[in-house]
């Protein structure tokens, strides 16, 4: 009897199974419940990983000319009604973003930034070192100018992935926290069912948002996805009066991201991200590294990111840093997410690769699978170009069992 009971407790249905509590997967989530029966499964805590791990940052100026800005622009609009539709503060600010020009050799780069910003309905204006100074006055006087958006705009991460969580929760969501996908059952090239260590969930979806987790779920169903952890640290200072206005990044950064021959690549990847949580926390980065999935940053990539921070910013310097944050960013070598079905495994849905635009995409991708999986057109040209097959990479046969 007792042996009945406990293979009946794990018996459990759904229509669609989401792997993945971070930003991402409860933003699908709260797209998709109410009219199907939705089991979200977070091997942690909601949000615990990535979108626990990064700055408040919706920084538009910053994006690729093209489609990279258009699908940002697009999540962007989303969030300006966003709170009101969660029913729940996320702490969403439209307070503008700045990009800092430290040095007279990036000067040239930026000047031709803006305007290719501006052509593609970007709001960004360079401005001189005076404006800079007036709008940031925790910058250095050594700069040279800065670019300074309207645009731009910040949120909290934590609010946010809770936010789409408790949506979702109302809508008929189940959360199955600190439960780990230890396999995905197909049979005869289609979904059939989730394992876990805490039972089986027959199901015909799954939708793979495990961010840079999401190749270990890949490889389950014998699929090989372009995706790469990328580290990041982020400094996280004592409370302290407001000193930063909206959010800061820095030319280095920039230039590292839109110039494909730049080889003046900074040491661990180092470039000034600046912002400031409503309870006076500064959130200080970052470094940019391929390391697996090894968390134990060297003290000297810390250093590196105070002083870097320091030099454009010496108002930080009596600021006392009181923790550092380690994540790791979903990175693609085209810098745009997959959100995409897997060919040749019917049930299998790819929405990761994010990198360190998850919180600024994560309003568009859960419309965005809403709309895969409802297989209606409305964001059809979207999502032909966030194919997986775009990568030409081989994949391996499903596994089937």
């Amino acid at each position: 009897m007792k042996k009945l009971f406990e293979e009946l407790r794990f018996m459990e249905t759904a229509d669609v199974v989401i792997v993945g509590g971070g930003v991402i997967g409860t933003s699908i989530a709260y797209r998709l419940a109410g009219n199907r029966k939705v089991v979200l499964i977070e091997k942690g805590e909601i949000g615990a990983e990535t979108s626990g791990s990064c700055d408040k940052a919706i920084f538009l100026q910053s994006k690729k000319p093209g489609f990279p800005i258009k699908l940002a622009q697009e999540s962007r609009m989303v969030y300006e009604n966003l709170e009101e539709e969660l029913g729940m503060n996320i702490e969403f600010q439209k307070n503008g973003g700045m990009i800092v020009i430290e040095n007279e050799s990036h000067l040239d780069f930026m000047r031709k930034f803006v305007k290719q910003q501006n052509k593609a309905d970007i709001n960004v204006k360079l401005v001189d070192q005076k404006e800079a100074l007036a709008f940031q006055p925790c910058l250095s006087p050594g700069i040279v100018g800065a670019t300074y958006s309207t645009v731009d705009a910040e949120v909290n991460p934590l609010l946010l992935t809770r936010a789409f969580a408790e949506a979702a929760k109302r809508k008929g969501l189940i959360i199955r926290r600190h439960t780990e996908v230890t396999g995905i059952v197909t049979k005869d090239s289609r979904v059939i069912a989730v394992q876990t260590n805490d039972g089986r969930i027959e199901t015909e979806l799954v939708i793979n948002a495990a961010g840079p987790f999401a190749p270990k779920i890949a490889e389950m169903v014998g699929i090989g996805l372009p995706i790469i952890p990328r580290r990041g640290v982020i400094l996280i200072s004592e409370k302290v009066k407001p000193i930063v206005h909206g959010n800061i990044l820095c030319s280095q950064y920039i230039a590292a991201k839109h110039l494909s021959n730049n080889t003046d690549v900074p040491s661990y990847g180092i470039g000034l991200s600046l912002g400031q949580t409503e309870s006076g926390n500064l959130l200080i980065g970052g470094s940019r590294e391929f390391k697996g999935y090894d968390k134990a940053v060297e003290p000297k990539i810390l250093s590196a990111v105070a002083m870097h921070a320091r030099r454009i910013a010496p108002s930080l310097e009596p600021v006392r840093i009181i923790r550092a944050m380690v994540g790791f960013r979903p990175f693609t070598s085209d810098g745009l997410p997959i959100i995409s079905e897997v060919p040749h495994l019917k049930g299998f849905i790819i929405a990761a690769g994010h990198e360190g635009d998850g919180i600024a995409l994560a309003p568009i991708t859960g419309l965005l699978v809403a709309s895969l999986v409802n297989k209606d057109l409305k964001y059809k040209d979207f999502l032909d170009q966030l194919q997986l097959d775009r990568f030409n990479a081989s994949h391996a046969s499903p596994k089937q069992g």
